[in-house]
């Protein structure tokens, strides 16, 4: 699972196993939780 982490530059969406960016820094955790949704409709499409 996907996860949203504050660090002091901003909010970041980093993969859950790897840990790798996938979005960021978001001035607002807002902003994060709607990348984190992009990056889970499109891990879906099948």
């Amino acid at each position: 699972m996907d996860m949203i982490v504050k660090k002091k530059d901003g909010y970041y969406v980093l993969s859950g196993k790897t840990k790798r960016n996938l979005g960021g820094p978001y001035k607002t955790k807002q902003e994060a939780a709607k990348r984190l949704r992009q990056v889970e409709f499109f891990k879906h499409q099948k």
